[in-house]
């Protein structure tokens, strides 16, 4: 095959007489999105809600997660997840119709396999069914859809939208004609936040960056495009300007709450018009400061009306949580751990169940009384590391935020994380699933105990970032593979514990990528940058095989490199060789896993040993997929999102898989699984 112009020369095994005998069309597997790790916290508002149901509804990358806990208030995790997943780019925000049933949700623009701008889009889906029910703004909106708010006065007839453009363009939509009734610019500054008064539809609210923006919309209701929004700014007078206000909430008695980057809710209150107020607009009355508290130090991330009345505040700096009562008197707070970051948002849940999501991408649940336990967490920055248990249904991840963390596939939840204080780049359980091996961006490599997570050994083997480490099948090796172009061999104790260099294999001419032991634990297959399949006869002194011709029947432990005869037929036409970034061979050797730089999971049948071979394709990353791991009884597979810093857990199902699918509601049929044959 070529890459880049480049010939790759495979040596087609003596057991196959002809390509034509190796199985063709896409496997009998497929692949059910089972449990999504994780949550955007970290860089997004309104991204958490509590629906009539009882589910907690948020989003990471192109999935809109519907999360049913589990056990009492600030109990244990458990419960189930479904998932919308009509979107083709990042959910930037929610919105919850006041049925607590329909939701809105806002996509980013992203680009195409082919480097095309996508159109940013909302979509307004039924909860219960997951039906997509209305397309909005297809067309209209430029960037992104940054803040969402459906009305309230009129049983929830009209969608307000600011998009991510230059000028912020504001516009108010029919929600169950989908058309586009007003529009206008709001401001060059950021938008964090908008709302509809709920008394009155004509009153609408944002706030971002140095300002607050007092809407008057008008007419248009039967003519499409003709209504009219005025505005009215906010002045401060003798107050403080904030640089920010992310967040405002609207009291029973029609006065608003505005929190602000100085640690201070404003009360706002209506007033008769004054002819000197700065501002334009034809609004009877404004709005204007009648009090102020001091709330927290730092910014005020999220304010909430609770059902009683009484308004939650979530601190950014502080990371507290405080109850206000009627005049701004604090009733009750309680304080977030430091590891879950600041609050980014607080929803009410049933009974005096609070949940919190965090600038650390957790959730948390609880209440203000007894504290708050995490029920999703997830990694806060582009993902690298994956590796599956040997014999449980248990995997480990590392990425860019310095995080390594266990993480039970039966429970769905976290076992332990620990700091690594450097990127980790790669890792790998030893066969006896006591130790792991990690990678660094240093050179540095560590062997961790999975019970105690101490760490056992610590060792530096040149200055550039490690790619890859992997066990012999007996445990008695272990190579890991460097961007100095070099893998360094060595041998390791019976119980993972200690190790000693054993020797290096020098020959590639790039920075390794990927690299798979033989069955006999004797040899290395090796991929590197530029795209060579290299052998190694690690047991005679780590001698590089010249003759290739030899390998070609050789059988291997696990199959992760992306070049070779095998899997040859996973690449797409015109390839520029960086399309894949991880392969993965299933235990029982019947299908291949393979993340691809666009945003997809697709299975092959294994061997793949045909020219743009057919795949299943399965969307819902955000990013680049960075690896894909099958569990060790092949009964689920893991896949990590790069920058989305999103982890999917799928169900196999089918010929090799876990038995039969689980109930899931009906999808828009666009959601199936589309094949890849026109790739």
């Amino acid at each position: 095959m070529f890459l880049r112009g480049r010939p790759i020369t495979m040596y087609i095994p003596s057991g196959i007489r002809s390509l034509e005998e190796l199985p063709s069309g896409p496997p009998p597997e497929t692949l059910s999105l089972d449990w999504v790790y994780g949550y955007r916290g970290r860089d997004s508002r309104s991204n958490l809600f509590v629906l009539r149901s009882g589910e907690v509804v948020y989003f990471i990358a192109c999935v809109v997660v519907l999360y049913r806990p589990g056990g009492g208030p600030g109990g244990p995790g458990g419960g189930g997840q479904r998932h919308y997943r009509g979107h083709t780019d990042c959910v930037r925000c929610l919105a919850v119709h006041p049925d607590g049933v329909r939701v809105a949700s806002g996509q980013t623009a992203g680009v195409d396999k082919d480097g095309k701008p996508l159109q940013p889009v909302v979509h307004i889906w039924d909860s219960e069914t997951l039906l997509k029910l209305q397309e909005i703004g297809l067309g209209a909106f430029e960037r992104g859809v940054g803040a969402l708010a459906f009305s309230a006065a009129d049983q929830g007839a009209f969608l307000c939208v600011v998009d991510d453009s230059n000028e912020h363009m504001l516009s108010v939509w029919d929600c169950s004609r989908g058309v586009k009734l007003a529009e206008i610019k709001s401001t060059n500054d950021s938008v964090l936040a908008v709302g509809f008064n709920p008394r009155d539809s004509s009153c609408i609210v944002t706030s971002g960056k140095s300002h607050v923006h007092f809407w008057n919309w008008s007419g248009g209701v039967g003519v499409p495009g003709n209504g009219t929004l005025t505005r009215k700014q906010g002045v401060f007078g003798k107050y403080k300007k904030p640089k920010f206000i992310p967040c405002f909430v609207f009291l029973p008695d029609g006065d608003i709450l505005t929190g602000d980057s100085e640690g201070n809710i404003l009360t706002w209150g209506r007033s008769a018009s004054d002819s000197k107020t700065p501002g334009r607009g034809g609004a009877k009355e404004t709005y204007g400061i009648v009090a102020q508290a001091h709330a927290h130090e730092g910014s005020i991330f999220a304010l909430c009306l609770q059902r009683d009345g009484t308004v939650l505040s979530g601190g950014g700096r502080d990371r507290r949580l405080v109850q206000w009562g009627p005049g701004l008197v604090a009733l009750q707070e309680a304080e977030i751990p430091e590891h879950f970051g600041a609050v980014r948002a607080i929803a009410e849940g049933l009974g005096s169940e609070l949940l919190v999501g965090t600038t650390k991408n957790a959730l948390l649940r609880g209440d203000l009384a007894q504290g708050f336990s995490p029920v999703i967490q997830g990694h806060t920055d582009e993902l690298w590391g994956l590796c599956t248990h040997p014999s449980q249904n248990r995997f480990l991840t590392c990425g860019h935020d310095r995080q390594l963390c266990l993480w039970d596939g039966e429970s769905h939840a976290l076992a332990w994380s620990i700091d690594l204080k450097e990127t980790g780049l790669c890792a790998d359980f030893h066969p006896s699933g006591a130790v792991v091996a990690v990678g660094l961006n240093t050179g540095r490599w560590l062997v961790l105990d999975t019970e105690t997570r101490e760490i056992v050994s610590d060792v530096i083997d040149g200055n550039e970032q490690l790619s890859v480490v992997r066990y012999s099948p007996d445990g008695l090796y272990l190579a890991i593979g460097s961007h100095d172009n070099v893998i360094y061999i060595y041998s390791v104790s019976s119980d993972g514990a200690k190790s000693s260099r054993f020797g290096r294999c020098m020959g590639h001419s790039s920075f390794i990528t990927h690299l798979d032991w033989s069955k006999d634990g004797n040899f290395i297959m090796s991929n590197s940058g530029d795209y060579e399949i290299l052998y190694w006869d690690v047991a005679g002194g780590c001698k590089q095989l010249k003759n290739r011709y030899e390998s070609r029947d050789r059988e291997w432990a696990t199959y992760t490199c992306v070049l070779g005869f095998h899997v040859y037929g996973v690449w797409p036409d015109g390839s520029d060789g960086t399309d894949i970034n991880s392969l993965c061979r299933s235990h029982n050797e019947r299908v291949v896993a393979v993340a691809d730089d666009f945003c997809k999971v697709h299975l092959f049948q294994y061997p793949c040993a045909r020219a743009k071979a057919p795949s299943r394709m399965y969307g819902g990353h955000g990013s680049h997929v960075t690896s894909v791991r099958f569990t060790h009884d092949d009964s689920h597979l893991v896949s990590l999102g790069g920058k989305d810093a999103s982890i999917f857990q799928w169900r196999v199902l089918g010929a090799g898989g876990a038995g039969p699918a689980p109930a899931t509601p009906s999808r828009t049929p666009s959601l199936s699984p589309a094949s890849s044959l026109d790739v």
